[in-house]
């Protein structure tokens, strides 16, 4: 727009000059006695110069066409994540339990060398006299014998290197505790034995084991 402004004042300010001289022609053909011929003149250049109206400015040219790229593609934006899908499961397996390791193989030992065979053969102890006086009828408890209680007592008798009894232990009872104590008492006092020995002869501790029956003496 300043551009087409500026042509405008332009023909304007021409236009001007050229009236002004005009006049001045003019003036000066009427003093000189020219009058004629400067009309004449003046009309000639009236006719040939034309003062156009001011015109609007013809438009800008338009801009010199460039080659642009493409625009980019629009992309549809991705669908929203859901956050509430189920958690995963999770499965545990137990594992499988380490192989039993497997025993080491036996070792042959070397055999057990046997013992020597011992130079005496052991004996038990074996009772002197008749064992079968040690316990008697005049042995018999008078609250027993009165009550006519009778029965069998078994008993163990323990044996030291002197062939003495050194326990009496009842093994079966007879059903009365007067006849079973009646019986271990007797043979403490009236027992004796011959020791018995291991294999070097030597006496040892020994064991004996027997019965007594307690029966009422008939008259």
């Amino acid at each position: 727009m300043a551009y087409a402004d500026q042509q405008m004042s332009g023909n304007k300010i021409t236009a001007l000059i050229i009236v002004a001289v005009l006049h001045v022609v003019v003036g000066y053909a009427l003093v000189t006695g020219l009058a004629y011929s400067a009309f004449k003149k003046i009309k000639e250049v009236t006719t040939a110069v034309k003062i156009d109206e001011d015109k609007p400015p013809p438009p800008p040219p338009p801009p010199p066409k460039t080659d642009m790229p493409p625009p980019p593609p629009i992309v549809a934006p991705p669908p929203p994540i859901s956050f509430n899908a189920p958690a995963p499961q999770i499965q545990t397996v137990a594992a499988p339990p380490p192989p039993t390791p497997l025993p080491p193989p036996p070792v042959a030992l070397p055999p057990t060398p046997a013992p020597p065979p011992p130079r005496f053969t052991p004996k038990a102890a074996v009772a002197k006299g008749r064992p079968g006086e040690w316990v008697t009828s005049n042995d018999y408890p008078s609250r027993a014998l009165r009550e006519e209680r009778e029965g069998v007592t078994g008993f163990r008798l323990s044996i030291g290197t002197d062939g003495k009894v050194t326990n009496c232990e009842i093994t079966k009872s007879s059903g009365s505790p007067d006849l079973d104590q009646a019986t271990c008492d007797n043979l403490r006092r009236r027992g004796r034995f011959n020791a018995a020995t291991d294999g070097d002869g030597n006496p040892t501790a020994g064991v004996y084991a027997s019965s007594v029956r307690w029966q009422i003496p008939k008259e």
